[in-house]
């Protein structure tokens, strides 16, 4: 082999070297992002749940995060922390991470204190999941100012206080789920005006009261879960044939209204009112619907029970403890 081919096979070498490491340093994760985490890290106690999150490797590797893979410098777009042996608090760090569009805690018992207020310079958040966890405090009024957020869980946590009326000001925000916390109040006027696209509401288990503000008869909502809190008076507005809601459940509460009136769309799957203070009949109309769940046990009905359609696939469960309904499956009327 010659001096010349040696030479030429030398520079080939070093171009495919130079050009391997520009590659893989292109694979490499933000260095403030990196930072970022590490921080996180430490204050979480370095748990074993995050041992990927080695300084020496690309931080786009590691476990419960994901990288933007469309940008040049690959930002960490999610953090997902699920189901850990952590104990702490939401680190304030979290909002030091300016590309995050997913933010998730969920299933970490030990996980106490409040949401931190520097998640507010999350500017492109758009799912935000704090479930399962010992978080307390208010549901911040600052998560108003995440005009990207799309879906709000905070289900399953110990949060008191009332509701703030300005999760209505986000016009992204399509799934609210505040159930099972210790929310006390009234559902805000404000959520009859939601200035966006109407989000599917879960308020379930609560000490929630009064009763249901008028303005959310304006709404079409798709899903909404009012059970179990201390609501009183008419939820008659939530219906209507007009609508294209799927699923209401406003069972164990202390709503009173008159059901013979009461119009129900066809897309109607799921509707559950038992335990509450319910008086009329059932309309005829509603064997048009296909439901798959249906419960109007506990409550004041009279009258038979209408024939055809799905309201006898239910058994007698879904119609006991009523003032005087009859018909299948209940007894024939006298």
């Amino acid at each position: 082999m010659d001096h010349k081919t040696n030479t030429t096979l030398l520079f080939s070498l070093l171009f495919f070297i130079t050009h391997l490491s520009n590659a893989l340093s292109k694979d490499l994760c933000n260095e403030n992002d990196k930072n970022t985490l590490l921080k996180i890290k430490k204050s979480l106690n370095n748990p074993y749940h995050l041992a990927s999150w080695h300084p020496e490797t690309d931080c786009c590797s590691w476990n419960s995060l994901e990288c933007d893979d469309a940008t040049v410098n690959r930002r960490v777009i999610s953090l997902t922390i699920f189901s850990a042996q952590i104990s702490g608090q939401i680190p304030p760090e979290v909002g030091d991470l300016p590309y995050l569009q997913k933010l998730v805690f969920r299933k970490i018992t030990n996980l106490t204190g409040q949401i931190p207020h520097t998640i507010t310079k999350l500017k492109y958040l758009r799912f935000l999941r704090l479930s399962w966890t010992n978080l307390t405090g208010p549901v911040p009024e600052f998560l108003s100012q995440l005009m990207d957020l799309a879906y709000l869980n905070l289900s399953f946590n110990y949060f008191s206080g009332s509701i703030p009326s300005s999760l209505s000001l986000l016009p992204k925000l399509s799934y609210v789920d505040l159930s099972r916390n210790k929310l006390t109040g009234t559902i805000p006027e404000s959520f009859g005006s939601f200035s966006g696209e109407v989000p599917d509401l879960f308020l379930s288990h609560n000490q929630l009261s009064g009763s249901i503000p008028k303005s959310l008869g304006n709404l079409d909502f798709n899903r909404i879960d009012f059970s179990r809190n201390r609501f009183i008076g008419d939820a008659s507005m939530l219906f209507g044939a007009n609508k294209t809601t799927f699923s209401i459940d406003l069972s164990r509460n202390m709503f009173q209204f008159d059901l013979s009136r009461v119009e129900i769309p066809k897309t109607f799957g799921i509707l559950d009112l038992n335990h509450n203070g319910i008086t009329g009949s059932i309309p005829v109309q509603w064997t048009e619907t296909p439901f798959q769940i249906f419960n109007v046990s506990y409550n004041r009905l009279c009258g038979r029970i209408p024939t055809g359609g799905k309201l006898q696939m239910f058994d007698s469960y879904a119609y006991f403890h009523n003032k005087c309904l009859c018909g299948a499956p209940l007894d024939s009327c006298k």
